[in-house]
């Protein structure tokens, strides 16, 4: 259904706080602090050092292997591109897991045991481990990768998503200076999407990194999140971790509202779908191959909408609570990174090499 995916019915506003997006927002200075000490590695294999902890090429590697996309194959440089991206990503993370330490907030084996099914998506285990063996990785380094993650997350969670608040003047502010936005002039759809492909996509977005490559794994994988969704599970989740929709999985599948009027144009079978369906409930959409589970939210008829309407005060709750969690992530990731001796001895090869420095082609 590559050809009619609602994202081309409407354009949404962002309301949803993706971690990853946030650590990477913090990495601007991540590069910037080799001056700190002109000490040499003790091995060419340490490509950073955390306030003394090394982060080893093997490491990266292992990360890469892990999130690389396979085909089709980088060039010398973007390979390099991508591992320093990483590093860099890993050099705040490493702040955060020691963090996460000193802080005595543990991952639970049930935690890192939910987490590994739901990056396992439903793949049999031999079609698991030939991926796996593929990418030259165990199910042991997932699991490490996996904790590590959830280590950092709890920091956020801890020192910035949990202090995050808005007020009831907030809202009603916000609301008075954008009362126009809140006037339907026809009636209009809320609805929200998961988006499932059967071919490769290489922009996926998602949380869990995750794309179904043939149309077998498509409905495949179109049925098990239809039984999630049934065992009542979160579409906001599934949707920011499954979807393969670029534009709106980090928005947890969201679309906001599709006026009757844009509805209208689109094919057939998605309009009487929406038209048909009932607010809270979810649709299975298949055409082609491929797959769209959609969720009517809510519908609201034309007219100026106030804040006794739950969607208007949730949408800007949210709007406002994601432009708080931005700054204050931003901030903090920004404030520990500073506080850290780091030091990106792969940075400083490249730039000493001119970007070609001798041992360092992208592994097979």
């Amino acid at each position: 259904m590559s050809d009619v995916t609602l994202q081309r019915l409407v354009t949404a506003t962002p309301y949803r706080i993706v971690f990853g997006a946030i650590l990477v927002a913090g990495l601007t200075a991540a590069c910037g602090d080799a001056s700190k000490t002109s000490a040499k590695p003790a091995s060419e294999d340490v490509w950073a050092s955390v306030d003394g902890r090394d982060i080893l090429r093997s490491e990266v590697e292992k990360t890469y292997q892990r999130t690389a996309a396979k085909s089709p194959a980088p060039s010398e440089e973007e390979a390099l591109t991508l591992k320093l991206g990483l590093l860099n990503e890993m050099i705040v993370q490493d702040i955060l897991v020691a963090k996460a330490a000193a802080m005595k907030l543990d991952v639970s084996e049930t935690e890192l045991d939910a987490a590994f099914v739901q990056r396992k998506n439903n793949m049999p285990d031999d079609a698991f481990q030939k991926e796996l063996a593929a990418r030259g990785l165990t199910i042991e380094d997932m699991r490490l990768g996996l904790r590590r993650e959830l280590a950092a997350q709890k920091v956020v969670d801890r020192e910035v998503t949990s202090k995050v608040s808005v007020t009831e003047k907030e809202i009603t502010d916000f609301y008075d200076a954008n009362r126009a936005q809140f006037n339907l002039p026809e009636t209009a759809y809320h609805i929200a999407q998961i988006v499932i492909t059967p071919t490769r996509d290489p922009g996926i977005n998602n949380r869990g990194n995750d794309d179904a490559t043939t149309p077998e794994a498509a409905a495949q994988k179109a049925q098990a999140l239809m039984e999630r969704l049934k065992a009542g599970g979160s579409f906001e989740d599934l949707a920011a971790t499954y979807s393969e929709d670029p534009q709106t999985a980090p928005r947890g599948g969201d679309l906001g509202f599709v006026p009757l009027s844009a509805l209208q144009k689109g094919p057939p079978f998605l309009r009487d779908a929406v038209l048909k369906a009932t607010p809270g409930n979810v649709t299975l959409l298949s055409q082609g191959g491929a797959h769209t589970l959609m969720l009517l939210v809510a519908k609201e008829a034309a007219g100026q909408r106030d804040l006794t309407v739950p969607a208007v005060r949730d949408g800007i709750t949210n709007t406002l609570r994601e432009r708080k969690a931005n700054l204050l992530n931003a901030a903090f990731l920004t404030m520990v990174r500073n506080d850290a001796t780091v030091v990106n001895y792969l940075a400083r090869r490249l730039v000493e090499a001119q970007g070609k420095p001798s041992g360092l082609s992208p592994a097979k």
